[in-house]
């Protein structure tokens, strides 16, 4: 729309959020990465930045049931623009589950965009909802007769995906699942224990302003509670990386040894690269090498690396993980890292469109891939050596079966246990282990050690 917009729509948070959800809903963007580009590039106030955040993630989180309540209060299947409808669910959301936004706050900035993004009369039917809302209410959900249909609309979960996990852990758990994925996600990350004690980080972290709890699945693990931990000084000198505790638990069950050969073949953004980097030493001849397919990737992986001062453990290849048998000698490796791509449907507290894009063809496909690189890092691996294998999906297709699949393959193989803490032992069946987003609040998170035994 070629309309000249005064200053104060354009830097206003609402305003900015319906652009950003009219771009994600046109399937242009993903959130995580629309919201970062949205923050550095407006001129988006630093008290209105969190309000923008949150509006943003909620209306993407709880996308079909804002749909669900808005088609009460439009007549007639009434056609209007994808921005006023966007416009209208934000606005919804506002008053549903923010509390602290008073309510003509959200009135006056909803009609004064519309007003001015729009016409006067769009502005009038803005207005003529809103109110509507307010003096009629939502619709009540759990008059939704069907259950399966039910959980869709109060979890925001497409009918399709409650069906595929209600078949794979019964509907009782997926709906523990489907509402524990709106919930916000824990600010988590790995701290560098073989250095630093866990004392010495609550205290550095408590004098810069920060308060943090130990994890309790992962010993290298610390959970925000207050504060930004990304810009403690401790973050800058490496002490400190970004990581969900779900991927924290990978490098320990790699049973690491400091002169060790690693592969990671699917290495971006190089969390769990840095973490296998710091069992290993490079006087022993201790070395990752870690691969990706693009050139921003491998390069986030090598400013990871740096500034954790990881540089001289940590080598990159620009390569795809299926052509590794081409690429590396036979029996190259005494361990090898497959954090396979996947439908990352363990992520969608962090990433809820994830669930509106995916398909029912897309875990056959994706198997597909996972098993090709499988099989290509498996001849680059020595006797008695061990991969790794992981995903941040909860999907059988993606996890067991690709594990049954590989093993049918290669007798040459076997499965191992998985190692880990005692609580999250719990969760390994059939020496695999399977965190789901409801367990410990972390990602979903599959993890599967197979040991080379045999020759052929």
């Amino acid at each position: 729309m070629a309309k000249k917009l005064p200053n104060k729509i354009k830097k206003n948070p609402r305003f900015l959020a319906m652009q950003a959800l009219v771009k994600i809903n046109e399937g242009g963007a993903y959130s995580n990465l629309l919201l970062n580009d949205v923050l550095k590039s407006s001129n988006i106030k630093e008290i209105d930045k969190g309000l923008f955040t949150e509006m943003v993630y909620g209306v993407v989180q709880r996308k079909l049931t804002l749909e669900y309540f808005l088609q009460s209060f439009i007549q007639n299947g009434k056609k209007i623009d994808d921005w006023v409808r966007e416009l209208l669910k934000l606005s919804l959301y506002q008053m549903e589950y923010l509390d602290r936004v008073p309510p003509h706050a959200i009135f006056n900035d909803a009609v004064e965009i519309a007003k001015t993004y729009g016409n006067i009369g769009i502005g009038k039917f803005v207005n003529g909802v809103l109110r509507n809302v307010q003096r009629r209410g939502l619709p009540d959900t759990r008059l939704i007769k069907d259950k399966v249909e039910r959980l869709s609309i109060e979890a925001s979960m497409p009918v399709w995906m409650i069906l595929k996990l209600e078949k794979q852990y019964g509907f009782d758990l997926t709906e523990k699942i489907a509402h524990s994925l709106l919930l916000p996600p824990k600010v988590s990350a790995r701290y560098n224990a073989f250095n630093v004690s866990s004392d010495e980080i609550l205290l550095d972290l408590k004098n810069a302003g920060v308060t943090v709890e130990l994890s309790e699945i992962s010993p290298f693990g610390i959970v925000g509670k207050k504060g930004h931990l990304a810009s403690v000084e401790l973050f800058k000198k490496g002490i400190l990386t970004m990581q969900d505790e779900s991927s924290m638990l990978v490098a320990d069950t790699m049973r690491l040894e400091k002169q060790h050969k690693v592969l990671d073949a699917c290495a971006a953004p190089g969390g769990k690269t840095t973490h296998i980097a710091y069992y290993l030493d490079e006087k022993q001849g201790g070395e990752v090498t870690s691969l990706d397919i693009y050139d921003h990737k491998i390069k986030l992986i090598e400013e990871n690396a740096e500034r954790q001062g990881l540089s001289k453990r940590v080598k990159t290849k620009k390569a795809d993980a299926r052509e590794a048998k081409n690429i590396f000698s036979k029996e190259s490796f005494d361990r090898i890292l497959v954090d396979a791509p996947c439908s990352g449907l363990g992520l969608m507290r962090r990433k809820p469109d994830i669930k509106y894009r995916k398909q029912t063809e897309d875990f056959q496909n994706l198997q597909a891939i996972q098993l090709e690189i499988l099989e290509s890092v498996a001849t680059c691996l020595k006797k008695n050596g061990i991969i790794t294998y992981s995903t941040c999906t909860i999907t059988e297709e993606e996890n067991e079966q690709v594990i049954e699949k590989f093993l049918c393959q290669h007798p040459e193989f076997e499965k191992i246990p998985v190692l880990a803490n005692e609580k999250v032992g719990e969760q390994i069946k059939n020496d695999m282990l399977t965190l789901l987003p409801n367990q410990f609040m972390t990602d979903g998170f599959f993890i599967s050690c197979l040991q080379k035994n045999k020759e052929l």
